[in-house]
């Protein structure tokens, strides 16, 4: 605010200056009431640029640009407007009609991979308390995740695919709130040809793209739309749903954005911004944008000219030394580790050349999957004709390779129709490979999660028989683990994402990088409690000490999420819901097992037979997630029960507990 003492003093030009200031800060900055308000940044040099609230590594550079992150690992950067916006109607109580636009881009030192992405996040608070720049966006706290009390709402532009809260890949755009678990999220492009035709846009590509997001307050329709800077705005909007925000966000909110870096380098940029309540937002001026700064080149920071002179001196290299060039590359390409205790696993072994040309070059084209431990391609062995998966795990060190590689070669002689076969193995620095059959209908959490896949990865559910024989195989698989092959195998991470299935829909089991072995005659062996949460015995915690049993608790938690069609811990739900098995525990108590079972089966079309068969299955997945160890079943006897051999011993004594 002006000095009133200034008035009455001559206009100086430090004076003049000042008025100045406050009427391009009136014109840019629309006060905030309860019939509407917004903003607009048209790149954010000058007086407009500088009125927001910034925190963490969030910065205004010189040429105009708003950068969330700088190019540094585990930060945080956030860019709110000062001050809060009406967005509850004072008469009804209703949220009012909103609408945003704004141009952002993704820089990341590495092609394909970057941070946690951007929000543009509707907030109480321009104070965040997000946890580390490692995840969350840097909007909220891992322990205040979904927390009715978050009050938060937020557009999430995700490029990091986290199966913990079901992301659907490395590249989406989702509805969030007080979580990161998405409420509807879609891969991320834009639809042309009136919605018949989508075309794929690639978030760190480093090229700026344009977000639009439509609120109407009447019916509560959410809309986000994206673009490409050179398109104008599509007709039909890219995610769309239906979202009561009366009751999530508070009369008074900040609007802004939140970005995180994570593991990777990556700068978080936003162009430009527009925002309007009660009315549509103005349109940002595309032409007059500030530039961002050139795209890395191999990490550097070069100019242009230093690009052209590296280029020239590049190619004349190569034309002097061509023939010594191509034969040193070609060597490093295909350079692999191999050390002399290999040799007796030489027929397991497969060269790293070969992978490369299974696999088309791992070409992106050929990515299947993402997961925690490495990226899974498919592939097709040159010589067999035969596709297989390839898995590459990366690792700076391994103490224990050799053992590591032993029981890798050790699982390559399983043999079970249940069981996912493994062909063996290529190492070369920094990382190894794993070949196994490649299963054309992925995994079984696909299509027992669907509300966590949008509509573009839509996956037909499965009925009763489908998943009935599911479970009998994947019994039959740990059973031959147990007890038929020649070591005792304990897999230690039973669960729907580790079942792949076929083109005939039979389960195999997968992924064996938890799995341990011992000799037949011993009862068990020690090692760390590792494995995925909500699956793992509660012994482990006090023993360690990995057992039988222990995969069978693991089972018996699949087989609840097979019948009730959801993850064994679910934050968001209500207090008596989030955890599967107890859940179930409190429904057999009142004799209403069955409203567990997932909707989709629809108990009240099938025959008597189907319902008992479900209430089999329940009550066995109960049997096998005692948390007493020694009342657990052997799988021998869990598949006695599933075929009808054996009777379910009786709950009644679980059922009658308070525990």
């Amino acid at each position: 605010m002006i000095n009133p003492s200034l008035l009455l003093r001559p206009l100086t030009k430090s004076i003049i200056h000042q008025m100045v200031r406050l009427l391009l800060l009136l014109l840019f900055i629309v006060p905030v009431s309860a019939n509407g308000g917004g903003v607009f940044f048209n790149g954010f040099t000058g007086v407009g640029g500088v009125n927001l609230s910034l925190a963490g590594t969030a910065k205004i550079t010189s040429d105009g640009l708003l950068q969330l992150t700088t190019k540094k690992t585990h930060v945080k950067g956030s860019a709110f407007h000062p001050l809060p916006f009406r967005f509850k109607d004072p008469t009804s109580g209703k949220i009012v009609s909103f609408s945003s636009t704004f141009v952002f881009a993704v820089r990341s030192k590495f092609k394909q991979l970057s941070g946690n992405g951007i929000v543009f996040a509707i907030s109480p608070t321009i104070n965040l308390s997000g946890d580390t720049g490692s995840q969350f966006f840097g909007i909220v706290k891992d322990t205040d995740l979904g927390k009715p009390t978050n009050r938060l709402f937020f557009v999430e532009l995700d490029t990091i695919d986290n199966q913990e809260f079901g992301d659907i890949n490395n590249n989406h755009v989702g509805f969030d709130i007080n979580t990161i678990r998405s409420n509807s999220s879609i891969t991320a492009g834009y639809y042309t040809d009136g919605g018949r035709r989508f075309e794929n846009l690639t978030l760190v590509s480093g090229d700026p793209m344009q977000v639009w997001v439509d609120y109407d307050g009447v019916t509560m329709r959410m809309e986000v739309t994206l673009a490409p800077i050179n398109l104008s705005k599509p007709a039909v909007p890219l995610l769309s749903s239906t979202i009561n925000l009366t009751d999530i966000i508070n009369d008074d909110m900040y609007v802004g954005f939140s970005s995180a870096t994570g593991s990777f380098l990556t700068s978080h940029y936003i162009l430009g911004w527009s925002f309007q309540l009660n009315g549509n937002t103005r349109d940002l001026e595309i032409s007059t944008l500030p530039k961002l700064p050139p795209k890395s080149i191999n990490g550097g920071r070069r100019n242009l000219l230093a690009v052209w002179i590296s280029v020239g001196v590049t190619v004349f290299v190569l034309a002097l030394l061509s023939g010594v060039v191509f034969t040193v590359t070609r060597r490093k390409k295909f350079a692999q580790v191999y050390e002399d205790w290999e040799k007796e696993y030489e027929s397991c072994r497969f060269s790293y050349k070969e992978l490369y040309k299974t696999t088309r070059g791992f070409r992106t084209s050929s990515l299947i999957g993402v997961g925690g431990f490495g990226r899974v391609y498919k592939g097709m062995l040159p010589r067999s004709k035969l596709d297989v998966a390839v898995k590459r795990i990366p690792h700076e060190s391994m103490q224990n390779m050799k053992d590591f590689i032993s029981e890798v070669v050790s699982m390559c002689q399983l043999r079970h129709r249940n069981i996912i076969r493994q062909h063996g193995y290529s190492r070369r620095k920094g990382e190894l490979l794993l070949v196994y059959d490649f299963m054309p209908n992925g995994g079984l959490d696909k299509y027992l999660f669907q509300h966590e896949t949008p509509s573009s990865s839509y996956r037909a559910s499965l009925h009763w028989n489908q998943r009935f024989h599911i479970i009998k195989g994947v019994a039959a698989g740990l059973y031959y683990l147990h007890e038929e092959w020649e070591k005792v195998v304990i897999h230690r991470d039973i669960k729907a994402s580790n079942v792949l299935l076929d083109q005939d829909f039979n389960a195999h089991v997968s992924d064996f990088g938890l799995a341990r072995l011992y000799d037949h005659g011993s009862t068990s062996m020690t090692t760390k409690a590792i494995g995925s949460v909500g699956y793992m015995a509660p012994e482990l915690a006090t023993t360690g000490r990995i057992t039988k049993a222990t995969d069978v608790f693991s089972f018996g938690i699949f087989l609840l999420e097979v019948v009730c069609g959801r993850r064994p811990l679910e934050v968001e739900l209500a207090e008596e819901k989030r955890v599967l098995v107890d859940w179930v525990l409190e429904n057999g108590k009142r004799g209403k097992i069955v409203d567990t079972v997932d909707s989709r089966i629809n108990l009240t079309e099938q025959g008597n037979k189907v319902i008992e068969e479900v209430e089999l299955v329940l009550n066995l997945g109960l049997l096998c997630s005692n948390p007493l160890a020694t009342e657990r079943p052997n799988m021998g006897h869990v598949i006695e029960i599933l075929e009808g051999i054996a009777p379910v011993p009786d709950l009644s004594e679980i059922f009658n507990t308070d525990a």
